[in-house]
């Protein structure tokens, strides 16, 4: 079975996550947010308390990890050994963790199989940071989706419930998690060399969708 195959990667706060739901709605084909792998790779980290640097310990803690992806609402959701962790890998110390550990070359390698067999049955939008560039080398079509920094961050802090938060310390971590992205010798967070690129900063939503189905349309 031949699936058509839309990766869309890019850092935090681009918009990757809406623009990637959309567009696979429009396409009529499944979204798979790719990042909530990594998420819940680092909610059972701090879950379970694994000791993530030691690689014997990481080695045997991927083994046992039980993560998949379940239909419900006409959309994915998050499973990590029967439960429903969706809700609770949004957090900011969780995303921090996630950007820490998918640096490890073996949590990379436990999770590319799983991204690979969902492509095999299903025509998908992939929504991640390498998946123009490793997972997906040979998609269809590959999307690169950026924004300032500054954007990016005030989005993020838009959608974050916690009042506590304040703009300055969002975007500081936003800009740690892109130095660790695209500094990491496994799998950086850049764009693939065929990777269509968008600028967001001045976009909406619709606009990009609408870019995009212009280009995929054309092909």
């Amino acid at each position: 079975m031949i699936t058509r195959i839309i990766t869309i990667d890019g850092p935090a706060g681009a918009g990757k996550t809406t623009v990637s739901k959309l567009l696979s709605q429009k396409l009529n084909c499944v979204y798979v947010d790719t990042g909530a792998l990594y998420r819940g790779v680092a909610y059972e980290i701090l879950r379970q308390k694994i000791d993530w640097e030691n690689d014997d310990i990481l080695e045997l803690f991927l083994k046992d990890l039980d993560l998949n992806f379940v239909m419900e609402n006409d959309g994915l959701i998050l499973m990590s050994s029967g439960k429903n962790i969706t809700n609770f890998i949004r957090t900011p110390q969780i995303s921090m963790l996630a950007s820490s550990s998918s640096a490890k070359p073996q949590v990379r390698a436990a999770l590319l199989d799983f991204q690979r067999n969902i492509a095999k049955t299903k025509d998908a939008v992939f929504e991640g940071r390498d998946m123009g560039t490793v997972v997906f080398p040979d998609a269809a079509y590959k999307f690169f989706l950026y924004a300032d920094l500054s954007v990016r961050a005030k989005r993020r802090y838009n959608e974050m419930p916690d009042e506590k938060k304040d703009v300055n310390s969002v975007q500081k971590q936003m800009e740690t998690r892109d130095n660790n992205d695209s500094q990491r010798k496994s799998a950086p967070l850049k764009p693939s060399a065929d990777a269509i690129e968008i600028d967001s900063t001045f976009l909406t939503i619709e606009q990009v969708v609408d870019k995009m189905l212009k280009i995929i349309e054309k092909a």
